[in-house]
């Protein structure tokens, strides 16, 4: 292995686990997208399992932020419009959620550079148009 892939702060052995608190919020975003999903099923607009999401968020305690602009910073210059979020949960893991049948690999791209652009370390690319809500769920962790 390349050093410098190995001195990466990306490298397994370099990794960090998140911590417990965040880690209990991850819980009940799982376990809030599994109740979305068993009431409603598959096939609905994304803003439909988006809504029913934040509201089970929010029976469990969490605060949550729907469609969060993120700004960027290109050439010393920072543009407020470009990129958003679906949903921010207690300013620390962000959500992704789609509704679609295919799965797109650039997805997965976008939730990436959303944490490193937020400095956030969690993430999850939840998608509710599956048969089990369980093969829709991805977790990212930088």
């Amino acid at each position: 292995m390349p050093q410098s892939l190995k001195n990466s702060k990306y490298h397994k052995d370099n990794y960090t686990p998140v911590n417990e608190s965040v880690e209990k919020i991850a819980r009940f975003i799982v376990d809030s997208a599994y109740t979305v999903h068993v009431n409603l099923g598959p096939g609905l607009l994304e803003k439909v399992y988006e809504i029913c999401f934040c509201h089970e968020l929010e029976k469990r305690g969490l605060k949550y932020l729907r469609q969060v602009d993120i700004p960027i910073v290109y050439d010393n210059l920072t543009f407020n419009e470009g990129l958003r979020l679906d949903v921010l949960v207690e300013d620390s893991i962000i959500c992704e959620l789609k509704a679609l049948e295919t799965v797109n690999p650039v997805w997965e791209a976008q939730i990436l550079s959303h944490l490193k652009l937020t400095g956030k370390r969690l993430g999850f690319l939840i998608n509710f148009n599956v048969a089990k809500i369980k093969d829709g769920i991805r977790r990212f962790v930088i």
